[in-house]
C-alpha cells in the first residue's frame, strides 16, 4: 500500500530504536579455556559436553598438507 503522509524523523527513529546489534553471549570452554558461544562445539578443541565431537586438525598438520 502506498504511503499517504510523510512520517517525521522522530517517529522513524523511535521505530528503529530496537534494530541494533547485540553482543553475543560467550562462555569459557571447560577443555581448552577459550571463549565460545554456549551450546556449540568448541572450534578450538572440538569438544562438546565433555566429549570430542569433531576432530580438529592442528595448525602444523594443516601446514604440512599444503
Amino acid at each position: 500500500m502506498a504511503q499517504k503522509r510523510r512520517h517525521p524523523k522522530s517517529r522513524t527513529g523511535s521505530r528503529r530504536s530496537h534494530f541494533k546489534a547485540t553482543v553475543p553471549t560467550l562462555v569459557t570452554c571447560p577443555q581448552c579455556k577459550s571463549r565460545i558461544v554456549p551450546h556449540r562445539v568448541c572450534p578450538s578443541c572440538g569438544f562438546y559436553d565433555g566429549r570430542e565431537v569433531v576432530a580438529i586438525k592442528s595448525r602444523q598438520s594443516k601446514k604440512k598438507e599444503a
